[in-house]
Order: C-alpha cells, then sequence, then structure tokens
C-alpha cells in the first residue's frame, strides 16, 4: 500500500510562470494544495492569506528577492516555523550559504529533478507537522503547569527537570493554609451540586492571589488549601507576600459572601494560618505520582493556626510575625501548644497590612 501523504498546502513563488505551472503539477498530482506568487511581495502577501505548510522560494525574482523574502518570514513569529525550499539557478557555494543564512531549510539548484523535489517536498511538510504537533504539546503542558505554579515557577521547572524528581531540600519558606468555616453544617444543608459550585468559586478566586503574590500551590484540602512562598524560587521577602495574599483572600471572600447574601453559602468564613521556617521542600510520591510540597515543624505551626483561626481571622506564627512587623499591626493571640512539641508557639493575629512608602 502507498504511503499515505499528509494533507498540506504548498505556496510556490517563482517569476517563471513555466516553471511554477511544472511544479504546481507535480505537487498538485501528489495529492498538495498549491498556491502561485510571482514576485517577492505577493509571495509576502500570499504567506499571509494562506498560511501555507511549506514555502518553494524562488531566489531571482523582482522586487523583494528569495533571500529577503526568507529573512523576513523567519523573523516573524506566526511564520518562522514554515519550512523554506529554495530553488535557484545560482550555482556558487556562498549563494547557497546565504539562503541558507536567511533561514532556508533546504537549498536545490535548478534544473530539479522533480522526483528529488517531490522526496524533499514530503520530507519538509512531515517535519513541519511534527514540530507544529511539538509545539501544540509543549502549550499544552505549559497550561497545565499554569494550573498549579505561577509563571515564573513554571518557567523553572521546565528550565531544569531535576524539580520534577522524587526527594527534597532544606529551604526557608513560609506556608499559607487557608479554611472555610462553617462548612460542614453548609454542606449538610445543601445538594453536593451547591457545595462543588461553591468550593469552585472561591478556590477560583483564592488561588489566583496567590499565583499573584509568587505563592507555590501545594494541594487542595477539602474545603481549603495549602500554598508556601520562597520555593522553588525566593523573593525578597516571602512572608511578605504570604501576608499580602492572605490580606487579599480575605477582602476577595467578603466579596464573594456580600454577593451570597443570606443563601446558606453567605454564612461561611475564611480562616488562614500562616508561618514560617526551615523545611524539606521537593516531591513527594512515587515516579508516577508526585506532589511538590513541603514538609516539617513549620508546617505543622501553620496548619495549627489556621485551625485555630476563626471566621475572616488570620493567625501568623512568630518567625513570620517577625518578618513582617515593620508593615503590619497585629495583636498578640497567645501561646499556642502543639502535639508532641515540647514548647508553644506564639501567635499572633493580623489586624491591618499597611503599604511601604
Amino acid at each position: 500500500m502507498a504511503e499515505q501523504l499528509p494533507k498540506a498546502t504548498v505556496l510556490i513563488a517563482d517569476d517563471n510562470p513555466d516553471n511554477v505551472e511544472l511544479v504546481r503539477e507535480v505537487l498538485e498530482g501528489a495529492g498538495y494544495t498549491v498556491v502561485t506568487a510571482y514576485d517577492g511581495d505577493e509571495a509576502l502577501l500570499k504567506v499571509a492569506e494562506s498560511n501555507p505548510d511549506l514555502i518553494i522560494l524562488d531566489v531571482m525574482m523582482p522586487g523583494k528577492d528569495g533571500f529577503e523574502v526568507c529573512r523576513r518570514l523567519k523573523k516573524w513569529e506566526q511564520t518562522r516555523n514554515i519550512p523554506v525550499l529554495m530553488l535557484t539557478a545560482l550555482q556558487e557555494v556562498a549563494d547557497k550559504v546565504r539562503g541558507i543564512e536567511s533561514g532556508a531549510d533546504e537549498f536545490l539548484t535548478k534544473p530539479v529533478d522533480m522526483v528529488e523535489l517531490q522526496t524533499r517536498v514530503k520530507a519538509q511538510v512531515k517535519a513541519k507537522i511534527y514540530r507544529q504537533q511539538v509545539i501544540e504539546k509543549n502549550a499544552l503542558l505549559e497550561k497545565i503547569l499554569t494550573r498549579y505554579l505561577p509563571d515564573e515557577v513554571m518557567a523553572k521547572v521546565l528550565e531544569d527537570s531535576s524539580l520534577l524528581k522524587l526527594g527534597g531540600v532544606r529551604d526557608f519558606v513560609t506556608i499559607l493554609f487557608a479554611d472555610l468555616t462553617g462548612f460542614t453544617t453548609f454542606a449538610d444543608s445543601v445538594p453536593p451540586e451547591d457545595v462543588m459550585e461553591t468550593l469552585n468559586q472561591t478556590f477560583s478566586r483564592l488561588t489566583k492571589i496567590v499565583a499573584d503574590h509568587r505563592g507555590t500551590f501545594d494541594k487542595y484540602l477539602g474545603d481549603g488549601f495549602m500554598a508556601f512562598y520562597g520555593a522553588p524560587i525566593a523573593s525578597d521577602n516571602d512572608a511578605l507576600n504570604a501576608v499580602r495574599t492572605a490580606v487579599e483572600m480575605r477582602e476577595a471572600f467578603q466579596e464573594l459572601t456580600e454577593r451570597w447574601g443570606d443563601s446558606p453559602r453567605g454564612q461561611l468564613g475564611l480562616a488562614v494560618g500562616i508561618n514560617s521556617g526551615e523545611a524539606i521542600v521537593g516531591n513527594l510520591g512515587s515516579e508516577r505520582m508526585m506532589n511538590y510540597t513541603v514538609i516539617g515543624d513549620a508546617v505543622n505551626v501553620a496548619a495549627r493556626l489556621e485551625d485555630l483561626a476563626g471566621p475572616g481571622q488570620i493567625l501568623i506564627g512568630e518567625a513570620t510575625h517577625t518578618l513582617v512587623e515593620d508593615l503590619v499591626v497585629a495583636r498578640k493571640f497567645g501561646e499556642v501548644e502543639l502535639r508532641g512539641r515540647s514548647k508553644p508557639v506564639t501567635a499572633y493575629e493580623l489586624v491591618r497590612l499597611f503599604k511601604p512608602v
């Protein structure tokens, strides 16, 4: 069975009508859609109109020659991945070098054997389609990653594949836990569809704020979630970014509850706990399924602070308070006991965050 050729559009640009018709006849006979142009300016216009999969380009044409047309095409983002096959009567090696330097993918000297031309065209079209599939898959990968990581963290992961391996490193981070208060009562009083809709509305607003402040989303925890700041990329003040996140989340959630009014979901509240300290940061799980997370005592303290926080409260640990105290007003909440810990930790309730001058 003959190999199935990919469906593709080929643009032929040559000022010699006989050459154009010869190549057109051969390629249309092979199943390609053919678009024609007879000078450099028309070639650029036809590229813009037809978005071909391959361009067969003569060098010596009126107006812009083939070298100039090719340079322009390779400079533009929308056309730089279209392969260019140059046909010319020029024999000098220097001319071929100019063609390659202008961005040509193939360079054939006239008169061209039609069997060789078909072979080169098929190879270039296949390569273009394969490159396009790679580009689309990479775009999909980035789209998926941006649902979990801010843009700069995603770029770091794509640059350094070791971030996708099991294991971790010790690092100083700030951890944030957020949770809906009154959720059990709410979930018991409404249909499951309302519960799902409420969570999706809430998480859509709140997790965006995490990303806006360079936080790394960790995981959903039923009616809450966990995020952290300082890994895999640290900022000048990750603790301040976490506190800013909490304040903006509180404001955003207040807007949601006002919109929900007197409905059951309007009775929900948001509690936040934040703590800073050293932790192990890395991938936990298996090679098949892993979670980029943080583990350590600092995480446990943040989770405990969130447990103690009431509706609208933001509780921060002593280490976080020390890092942001010049920009916040906070009242001492008290000493917090943690199971298995010999000493309690001091917690503060955030009253207000001020912007620096």
